[in-house]
Protein backbone atom coordinates (compact mmCIF):
# COMPACT_ATOMS: atom_id res chain seq x y z
CA UNK A 1 0.00 0.00 0.00
CA UNK A 2 2.96 2.22 0.82
CA UNK A 3 4.68 1.54 -2.24
CA UNK A 4 1.15 2.66 -3.84
CA UNK A 5 0.36 6.33 -2.58
CA UNK A 6 4.30 7.08 -3.29
CA UNK A 7 3.87 6.16 -6.71
CA UNK A 8 0.35 8.37 -6.89
CA UNK A 9 2.04 11.04 -5.32
CA UNK A 10 5.11 10.68 -7.61
CA UNK A 11 2.73 10.83 -10.55
CA UNK A 12 0.24 13.35 -9.92
CA UNK A 13 2.59 16.28 -9.23
CA UNK A 14 4.39 14.93 -12.43
CA UNK A 15 1.73 15.04 -13.93
CA UNK A 16 0.78 19.01 -12.67
CA UNK A 17 4.18 20.04 -13.71
CA UNK A 18 3.84 18.40 -17.13
CA UNK A 19 0.78 20.35 -17.60
CA UNK A 20 2.08 23.57 -16.22
CA UNK A 21 5.06 23.46 -19.08
CA UNK A 22 2.83 22.32 -21.85
CA UNK A 23 0.20 25.16 -21.53
CA UNK A 24 3.22 28.01 -20.65
CA UNK A 25 4.93 26.53 -24.16
CA UNK A 26 1.39 26.71 -26.14
CA UNK A 27 0.88 29.85 -24.73
CA UNK A 28 4.47 31.09 -25.13
CA UNK A 29 4.35 29.69 -28.97
CA UNK A 30 0.57 31.39 -29.52
CA UNK A 31 1.28 34.91 -28.12
CA UNK A 32 5.15 35.50 -28.58
CA UNK A 33 6.20 33.47 -31.62
CA UNK A 34 7.22 35.96 -34.47
CA UNK A 35 6.58 39.51 -31.96
CA UNK A 36 8.50 41.53 -29.88
CA UNK A 37 9.17 40.47 -26.62
CA UNK A 38 6.62 40.75 -23.92
CA UNK A 39 8.72 42.48 -21.20
CA UNK A 40 7.60 42.02 -17.30
CA UNK A 41 10.79 43.83 -15.20
CA UNK A 42 12.15 45.87 -17.80
CA UNK A 43 15.57 45.44 -18.08
CA UNK A 44 15.39 42.30 -15.96
CA UNK A 45 12.70 39.88 -17.02
CA UNK A 46 10.59 39.56 -20.23
CA UNK A 47 9.43 36.32 -22.16
CA UNK A 48 10.91 35.60 -25.43
CA UNK A 49 10.13 32.68 -27.93
CA UNK A 50 12.54 30.61 -29.00
CA UNK A 51 12.69 27.25 -31.04
CA UNK A 52 15.81 25.45 -29.27
CA UNK A 53 17.14 22.51 -31.39
CA UNK A 54 20.16 21.92 -28.82
CA UNK A 55 20.33 21.82 -25.19
CA UNK A 56 21.29 24.86 -22.57
CA UNK A 57 22.90 27.80 -24.02
CA UNK A 58 21.84 26.29 -27.51
CA UNK A 59 24.58 23.66 -27.48
CA UNK A 60 24.46 21.12 -29.40
CA UNK A 61 22.34 21.93 -32.25
CA UNK A 62 20.44 19.35 -34.21
CA UNK A 63 21.52 16.44 -31.77
CA UNK A 64 17.57 15.56 -31.29
CA UNK A 65 18.40 11.85 -31.32
CA UNK A 66 20.57 11.90 -28.87
CA UNK A 67 18.80 14.12 -26.12
CA UNK A 68 15.88 11.77 -26.93
CA UNK A 69 17.78 8.34 -26.16
CA UNK A 70 19.69 10.40 -22.94
CA UNK A 71 16.20 11.66 -21.37
CA UNK A 72 14.59 8.24 -22.14
CA UNK A 73 17.52 6.28 -19.93
CA UNK A 74 17.42 9.52 -17.57
CA UNK A 75 13.78 8.84 -16.53
CA UNK A 76 14.17 5.00 -16.55
CA UNK A 77 16.78 5.61 -14.23
CA UNK A 78 14.36 7.85 -11.99
CA UNK A 79 11.59 5.12 -12.14
CA UNK A 80 14.17 2.69 -10.86
CA UNK A 81 15.10 4.75 -8.25
CA UNK A 82 11.39 5.16 -7.03
CA UNK A 83 11.08 1.59 -7.29
CA UNK A 84 13.59 1.61 -4.57
CA UNK A 85 13.30 4.31 -2.73
CA UNK A 86 11.68 3.65 0.95
CA UNK A 87 8.04 4.87 1.52
CA UNK A 88 9.39 6.78 4.92
CA UNK A 89 9.05 10.71 6.13
CA UNK A 90 12.67 11.57 5.54
CA UNK A 91 12.98 10.18 1.70
CA UNK A 92 9.58 12.56 1.27
CA UNK A 93 11.89 15.36 -0.34
CA UNK A 94 13.10 12.90 -2.69
CA UNK A 95 9.55 11.96 -4.20
CA UNK A 96 9.27 15.23 -4.96
CA UNK A 97 12.48 16.26 -6.50
CA UNK A 98 12.35 12.74 -8.38
CA UNK A 99 8.51 13.76 -9.40
CA UNK A 100 10.19 17.30 -10.66
CA UNK A 101 12.96 15.53 -12.45
CA UNK A 102 10.75 13.56 -13.88
CA UNK A 103 8.43 15.99 -15.02
CA UNK A 104 10.64 18.22 -16.32
CA UNK A 105 12.71 15.25 -18.91
CA UNK A 106 8.68 14.44 -20.03
CA UNK A 107 7.94 18.04 -20.37
CA UNK A 108 10.92 18.58 -22.94
CA UNK A 109 10.52 15.14 -24.34
CA UNK A 110 7.56 15.99 -25.45
CA UNK A 111 8.42 18.71 -28.00
CA UNK A 112 11.62 17.20 -28.82
CA UNK A 113 9.63 14.20 -30.28
CA UNK A 114 6.48 16.16 -31.42
CA UNK A 115 8.14 19.50 -32.69
CA UNK A 116 11.51 18.17 -33.20
CA UNK A 117 12.49 21.52 -30.75
CA UNK A 118 11.79 22.73 -27.59
CA UNK A 119 9.70 25.75 -26.72
CA UNK A 120 11.50 28.77 -24.37
CA UNK A 121 10.69 31.61 -23.30
CA UNK A 122 11.57 32.65 -20.37
CA UNK A 123 14.79 35.83 -20.63
CA UNK A 124 16.33 36.66 -17.37
CA UNK A 125 17.86 39.84 -19.46
CA UNK A 126 19.69 41.09 -16.22
CA UNK A 127 22.29 38.58 -16.18
CA UNK A 128 21.74 37.82 -20.06
CA UNK A 129 20.90 34.02 -19.04
CA UNK A 130 19.86 31.69 -21.92
CA UNK A 131 16.28 31.76 -22.71
CA UNK A 132 14.69 28.72 -20.31
CA UNK A 133 11.36 26.73 -19.57
CA UNK A 134 9.18 25.37 -17.05
CA UNK A 135 10.80 22.09 -17.66
CA UNK A 136 13.82 23.25 -17.55
CA UNK A 137 13.35 25.19 -14.14
CA UNK A 138 11.91 21.80 -12.86
CA UNK A 139 15.27 20.13 -13.55
CA UNK A 140 17.47 22.56 -12.59
CA UNK A 141 15.49 23.16 -9.00
CA UNK A 142 15.58 19.41 -8.64
CA UNK A 143 19.13 18.45 -9.34
CA UNK A 144 20.06 21.83 -6.79
CA UNK A 145 17.99 20.62 -3.79
CA UNK A 146 19.20 17.18 -4.10
CA UNK A 147 22.69 17.93 -4.28
CA UNK A 148 21.96 20.29 -1.24
CA UNK A 149 19.72 17.61 0.93
CA UNK A 150 23.19 14.76 0.01
CA UNK A 151 25.47 17.25 1.19
CA UNK A 152 23.71 19.01 4.63
CA UNK A 153 20.90 16.54 5.44
CA UNK A 154 21.19 12.97 3.88
CA UNK A 155 23.81 10.91 5.97
CA UNK A 156 25.71 7.32 5.84
CA UNK A 157 22.93 5.35 7.24
CA UNK A 158 20.26 7.12 4.66
CA UNK A 159 22.36 5.82 1.62
CA UNK A 160 22.37 2.20 2.89
CA UNK A 161 18.54 2.22 3.01
CA UNK A 162 18.60 4.00 -0.43
CA UNK A 163 20.96 1.37 -1.56
CA UNK A 164 19.43 -1.36 -0.42
CA UNK A 165 15.92 -0.47 -0.74
CA UNK A 166 14.63 -1.56 2.49
CA UNK A 167 12.84 0.60 5.21
CA UNK A 168 14.88 0.27 8.17
CA UNK A 169 13.85 1.88 11.55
Amino acid sequence: MKSTVKFIVFFIVSAILVAADQITKIAAAHFLKGKDPFVIIPGVLEFRYLENRGMAWGMMQGAGIFFIILTCAILTAVIFFMVRLPYKKRFYPLIAFAAQLFAGGIGNLIDRVGLKYVRDFIYVKAINFPIFNVADVCVTCAISLLVILIIFVYREKDYEQLKSGKEKS
